[in-house]
């Protein structure tokens, strides 16, 4: 069970304060008796990380020494191994937490003979430890971790003028054991020590890193090169130095990093510069181009800007999405403007964005043509970005009146269901992150004036609409065998009677009850579902 952000700060709160009334050795009481609950994998996880804080607190604290013959004893239990293709997870992890304490003790030449034995063959697959598939399932060491300390060991044992190469070359031994996406704040995580001569080592990491000729990219995806790239020119020149990056390359990632680089330094003014410049620079990409306009947005919105509504509109029209569309109508402040606004979005709004048409139809009362968009969308493919199932069918079934409606699953951020891209990236966005606020669909109907439907004609065109989407969904769901989906077909049919509750529309209930009587799973939906209403 997911606990509320209030509840949490309220426990982390009492637990500091708690903490900070304890003794050392009352601490030391606590850790020993919370070991005592934990499984072998996290107990491991946990007591290394505890070691290794320790190591690295700066009062001169070391796990005990490795010795040569303990090293000896390693790299003949990985000949051995190798040799019968499999070994022991508790050996492994044992000699693996050797490696990691002659590390922690700067004893960086018995930390590199030890991993570099052991980490190649386990991610290689030459000594199966009895995974699945990851080689985490059974080791109780974090070996991401390792992999990490044995790049960080083969930069402290390199000369400085090879030490660029010593580190590529140890990524390349063991990345496919480790997490490399940012090496050089990966290094410096792990280190025990500030990494010496880093200010000669960036140079040269650079000048490596770029070497890989342009000619060899076979597409737009990023490669680590590029990551790695944008992360030493990050160290070096700052924003600028990745500006120069993204102008040159005018690739989407490139663009993304240098104006994130001034989101994170809150340089709004420069930022909206920058995200504007993106929009204009990134080619063939719509989605890219709405990105950076929404973050153009962003910064207008943290400068305060009064033309923030053209912003909006200018992210949503460059790429239309649910999101973009609620935030540009969102942004008018009387009925009128948004009145005018939401023809113009008609006009412009794609023929296959049924989801942002069906709103913009339901905002300008004209509930005819929302109901012809539900009628004629297909009865599967509900979890579409654009089907207006989701939105329509309950939004309708509220303006009839219904006391009894499903839950807006699209508006749901803990349903994914009928979301587009950009409301999926949102529900997992740092919430520290600074973003834009997207307003709810009812503040949008309370600002129109959408309170209901009155007029008895377009009543009898939705609840008609209604009714086929629930025949078209039930249809759908049995022809392909979705039992999973039986439950929500059913709903959809009592909503249908909870909207009209004339003779006709239990007759209408009665008879699909009949039509799919041999279909068990979902007769008993339907009777649990129209027994509920």
């Amino acid at each position: 069970m997911r606990r509320s952000p209030k509840v949490v700060e309220k426990v982390s709160s009492d637990l500091d304060t708690a903490l900070g009334t304890m003794s050392a050795e009352a601490l030391r009481e606590v850790v020993h008796e919370v070991l005592l609950e934990l499984d072998d994998r996290a107990h491991a996880r946990v007591v290394a990380s505890l070691i290794a804080r320790a190591a690295r607190t700066g009062v001169g604290w070391a796990p005990a020494p490795v010795t040569d013959e303990q090293v000896a004893e390693v790299l003949a239990f990985v000949k051995a191994a190798e040799q019968v293709g499999q070994a022991d997870p508790s050996e492994v992890d044992e000699y693996l937490r050797r490696g990691s304490a002659a590390f922690l003790r700067n004893d960086y030449a018995s930390a590199h003979n030890i991993f570099g034995a052991l980490l190649p063959p386990i991610g290689e697959g030459n000594i199966d430890l009895g995974q699945h598939e990851l080689v985490d399932e059974v080791l109780g060491t974090d070996v991401a971790e390792c992999a990490t300390q044995y790049v960080v060991s083969a930069y402290m044992l390199a000369p400085v003028a090879e030490r660029a190469e010593a580190v590529r070359a140890a990524i390349d031994e063991v990345d496919s054991v480790g997490h490399f996406w940012e090496p050089l704040r990966e290094m410096e995580r792990v280190a025990v020590e500030p990494l010496p001569d880093l200010a000669a080592f960036l140079p040269r990491w650079r000048t490596l890193i770029a070497s890989k000729p342009a000619t060899q990219r076979t597409s737009d995806w990023d490669t680590e090169e590029d990551r790695w790239l944008r992360e030493v020119v990050q160290r070096l020149e700052g924003a600028e130095g990745l500006a120069k990056v993204a102008r040159t390359t005018k690739r989407a990632d490139d663009l993304r990093a240098w104006c994130n680089s001034l989101v994170e330094a809150k340089d709004w003014q420069a930022a909206l510069k920058a995200f504007g410049e993106a929009a204009e620079l990134v080619t063939d990409k719509d989605y890219a181009r709405g990105e950076f306009l929404d973050g153009a947005a962003l910064a207008a919105h943290r400068l305060e800007r009064r033309d923030l509504a053209s912003y909006f509109e200018r992210a949503w029209r460059a790429s239309p999405s649910m999101s973009r569309l609620r935030r540009w109508l969102g942004s008018a402040s009387t009925k009128p403007a948004l009145g005018k606004r939401v023809g113009e979005a008609l006009e412009a709004c794609p023929k296959q964005a049924t989801r942002q048409r069906a709103l913009l139809h339901v905002l300008s009362h004209d509930f005819a043509a929302a109901a012809k968009l539900l009628a004629s969308a297909p009865g599967l493919g509900w979890s579409n970005g654009e089907h207006p199932g989701h939105l329509l069918f309950p939004l309708l079934a509220q303006l009839l009146g219904a006391s009894r409606t499903p839950a807006r699953r699209d508006l749901d951020p803990m349903f994914h269901r009928g979301a587009d891209l950009d409301e999926l990236e949102a529900m997992t966005t740092d919430p520290e992150e600074p973003r834009l606020t997207t307003p709810e669909v009812d503040a949008l109907l309370g600002l129109a004036g959408v309170a209901g439907i009155s007029d008895a004609t377009s009543r009898r065109a939705v609840l008609a609409a209604m009714k086929k989407a629930a025949e078209s969904r039930v249809a759908g769901v049995t022809e392909q065998k979705r039992r999973r989906h039986y439950g929500h077909a059913a709903e959809l049919v009592a909503t249908c009677a909870a909207c009209d509750k004339t003779d006709e529309t239990k007759r209408w209930a009665a008879a699909l009850q009949a039509e799919y009587k041999r279909f068990p799973a979902l007769r008993d939906d339907l009777e649990r579902a129209l027994g509920a209403r």
